[in-house]
């Protein structure tokens, strides 16, 4: 059995982002920068399944490491992130069109009146 590793940048940014424990540790890490213990507080997991999940955010170029004395902080990186809204926008752009024609099409429905009372049966 041959497993699919995803290798370029945006199949790794979405794998990343396809777990809950990491777009939360994204939201973290939005607020500012935060060791691997900093992190692990929110969660009812361990340091090490922390460090895990940051190595996946690191791959993905969604997360880098820095050096503070001995502290490791975590950052945000904003680019990948930018890479999917870009990808997402063609999409966006299908999408509004279709609710465009919706809209237009709604309005072309006669309108029914609105009874007041009780329904009869």
């Amino acid at each position: 059995m041959v497993i699919y590793e995803p290798v370029d940048p945006l199949s790794l940014a979405f794998a990343a982002l396809a777990d809950p424990t990491r777009r939360a540790i994204l939201a973290r890490l939005a607020v500012g920068d935060a060791d691997v213990a900093e992190l692990t507080r929110p969660f009812a997991l361990s340091q090490p399944t922390i460090s895990k999940h940051l190595k996946v955010l690191e791959r993905a170029g969604l997360v880098v490491r820095g050096r503070d004395a001995q502290r490791r902080p975590r950052a945000l990186v904003a680019a990948p992130l930018k890479r999917i809204d870009d990808w997402l926008e063609s999409y966006r752009t299908v999408w509004e069109q279709k609710f465009a024609n919706l809209d237009r099409y709604l309005t072309t429905l006669p309108k029914k009146e609105k009874r007041r009372g009780r329904a009869q049966r």
